[in-house]
């Protein structure tokens, strides 16, 4: 049976040994839309194990994509989860779209609009002024709907549940940040960035240096250092 979502090496997945995957393999996977990080792991596990009927293997990937983005995930077998971390810490690159003129309380389209805004003060100059303001390096609130743990708790299951969510800030550097205007409130872009960051929070942060509003409502990780999107 096919896999549900384009792979690196699609045509040799099938191939490898069982001793292969448990010495260490590393594939990058294109995440469909509304599939968890965490189900694309599960699902090549599944295989894995199903073929090989092994008992045991070590999978795992190599930083989260929300359920509503789409992109490259890397995902490693064996003894190279031990790199994970290492994959982790590469730099990314992402393009998607921003909406002017609203917010939601997960920054992006998980939860319903809370506020919605004027636009016609906006001008393309203004928003190019507030892109600069969120280049380089910067400090950010990640989104209490996210998966960082607050004592011993994910935010966004806290979130989820009506209770308060302290979020300490972090320091991440933004390195490309490019826009395109052409079908405003629509803000089309490509962001490079250092692990950790979270593009919802670019969303919401433009927004309020706007007095505006916005929130992520497109969003593909491209690649995570050399690593890209694999082609069918």
């Amino acid at each position: 049976m096919p896999l549900p979502f384009n792979i690196s090496s699609a045509k040799d997945f099938e191939t490898y040994t069982a001793e292969e995957l448990q010495a260490g393999q590393v594939f990058l996977v294109d995440k469909p839309l509304e599939w968890t990080s965490f189900q694309v792991v599960n699902k090549l596990k599944h295989v894995i194990r199903r073929k090989h009927k092994l008992r045991k293997i070590k999978i795992g990937h190599a930083g989260t994509l929300d359920p509503l983005a789409t992109g490259l995930l890397i995902i490693c077998t064996g003894k190279m989860t031990k790199s994970i971390e290492t994959f982790q810490g590469l730099e990314k690159m992402y393009t998607g779209t921003f909406l002017l003129g609203a917010t939601t309380s997960s920054y992006d389209l998980e939860t319903e609009i809370d506020q919605t805004f004027p636009l016609e003060d906006l001008s393309s100059e203004k928003i190019e002024a507030a892109v600069k303001e969120l280049t380089g390096e910067i400090e950010q609130y990640p989104p209490v709907f996210s998966a960082i743990k607050i004592d011993g708790q994910r935010a966004y299951k806290l979130a989820r549940n009506g209770q308060e969510v302290e979020i300490r800030p972090r320091k991440v550097e933004i390195k490309t940040f490019e826009i395109d205007t052409e079908e405003f409130p629509k803000v089309h872009f490509k962001i490079v960035c250092s692990k950790g960051t979270y593009i919802r929070s670019i969303a919401h942060d433009l927004g309020k240096l706007l007095n505006n509003g916005a929130h992520l409502i497109a969003l593909r990780r491209e690649s995570i250092g050399d690593f890209e999107v694999p082609t069918s």
